[in-house]
């Protein structure tokens, strides 16, 4: 699965600009995470078409930087300590995280979650987690 980065000038009204953007373009928005970063604003995207979602994002004025990069999508036990089980393999093996956050759950017992290793240790990451593709 892929992500979106969005970096853009931290102003009232962002976000609505981000959101009707790609609803006008028929792209839906499957998970977001954002936060403002002094000047910047930074919107981490889920769609299951990011080249739309890119080409509808780069009509948006403020838009600093845009990029798409892969996550990996792990189903984890919906209960306490699972997050820290993945999270000691990856800094086992010394994987470097941008970014991570929940997609959602997908019933009561399991929990979506969306990791961002950077680029240089996507396949590690991968390892330590048990992921074949």
């Amino acid at each position: 699965m892929k992500e979106i980065t969005v970096i853009v000038e931290n102003r009232i009204g962002t976000l609505a600009s981000i959101a009707e953007a790609l609803g006008g373009s028929g792209v839906n928005i499957e998970a977001i995470a954002a936060y403002g970063q002094g000047t910047n604003a930074v919107f981490r995207l889920v769609t299951r078409d990011p080249t739309s979602a890119k080409k509808s994002l780069d009509r948006i004025t403020g838009i600093r930087n845009i990029t798409i990069a892969d996550i990996l999508v792990i189903q984890m036990a919906n209960r306490p300590g699972e997050l820290g089980k993945i999270t000691r393999k990856l800094s086992n093996r010394k994987v470097d995280l941008e970014s991570v956050y929940i997609l959602g759950k997908t019933d009561h017992a399991f929990t979506e979650v969306a990791i961002k290793p950077v680029e240089a240790h996507l396949a590690l990451a991968k390892d330590a987690l048990g992921i074949k593709e």
